[in-house]
C-alpha cells in the first residue's frame, strides 16, 4: 500500500495518535475531577445572626435572696381625731349644781342661739346664789370674764381629756385660783345671770369639750352633757 508509506499519511497517523492521547487524558482528568468533587465537604457560609447587644443594653439581673423577704407591716398614722370611746364622754360625773336632780334637767344642747349659733351646752335652772360644784376631779385652768358667758370657769379633767365650762356665774368661791386642783363636789362658784343670760334668768350654762390640746382650754370638740348627767 503505497499511500501508507506516503509522508503525509504518516503525519496524519501521528496527528491522530496525538489527538487520541489527548482525548484519553481529558477523559481521565474528567473522571478524577468527578471523584474529587464527590468526596468534597462543602462548608456553607453561616447566616447572619442577630447583633449581640452592647453591655449597656443588657438587663440587670438581681439575684434572688435565699431568705424570704420580711413582712413589713405599715404603722397606722396617728390621728388627732378623738376615738369613739372619747366621743362617749367622761363617766361618773355629778350634776354641777347643788340640790338639782336628774329629772330636773332639760336637754338644750341642740337649741338655736343668737347669731345662728347652736347652744352646745345645757342650761341648769337654779335659784340665784346656788352653789356650783366641780362635776369631776380636775384643775381650774382659767377664770375668765366673757361678754357672752359673763363670769366663767374652765376646768381640765384629771386625765386631761376634757374641759368643763361653767358660765353665767354670780361669783367665784372664795379663794378659787387658776391652777388649783379640785375634787369632785368642791364648791367652785355660785349661780348667777352674768353675760348675756338676761337679768333674773338665773341658771348655770354648762358644757363639756374633748380636749385637743390640754393647754388650749378654749379649743375643743363639744359633746352633749345631758346624757352624761342624766
Amino acid at each position: 500500500m503505497k499511500w501508507a508509506r506516503h509522508p503525509r499519511t504518516k503525519f496524519l497517523f501521528a496527528f491522530l495518535g496525538i489527538i487520541a492521547v489527548v482525548v484519553s487524558l481529558v477523559v481521565r482528568l474528567s473522571r478524577v475531577s468527578k471523584n474529587t468533587n464527590a468526596g468534597r465537604v462543602v462548608i456553607s457560609k453561616p447566616a447572619a445572626s442577630s447583633p449581640v447587644p452592647s453591655p449597656t443594653s443588657l438587663p440587670t439581673i438581681t439575684p434572688e435572696s435565699s431568705q424570704p423577704s420580711p413582712l413589713i407591716v405599715p404603722t397606722p398614722p396617728v390621728s388627732s381625731t378623738p376615738s369613739s370611746s372619747d366621743q362617749n364622754g367622761p363617766a361618773n360625773l355629778i350634776i354641777p349644781v347643788a340640790g338639782i336632780t336628774a329629772n330636773q334637767l332639760r336637754d338644750t344642747y341642740s337649741e338655736a342661739r343668737s347669731e345662728g349659733r347652736r347652744h352646745d351646752a345645757i342650761d341648769i335652772i337654779a335659784p340665784h346664789g346656788t352653789a356650783v360644784l366641780a362635776t369631776a376631779d380636775g384643775k381650774i385652768v382659767k377664770l375668765f370674764q366673757s361678754e357672752r358667758g359673763g363670769t366663767t370657769i374652765y376646768q381640765l379633767s384629771a386625765d386631761e381629756k376634757y374641759f368643763y365650762y361653767y358660765a353665767h356665774l354670780d361669783r367665784y368661791a372664795d379663794g378659787l385660783f387658776e391652777g388649783q386642783v379640785v375634787k369632785q363636789g368642791t364648791v367652785i362658784a355660785y349661780v348667777g345671770d352674768t353675760g348675756n343670760a338676761g337679768p333674773g334668768n338665773y341658771h348655770l350654762h354648762f358644757s363639756i369639750a374633748i380636749a385637743t390640746d390640754p393647754k388650749r382650754y378654749w379649743d375643743g370638740i363639744n359633746i352633749n352633757p345631758y346624757p352624761l348627767l342624766k
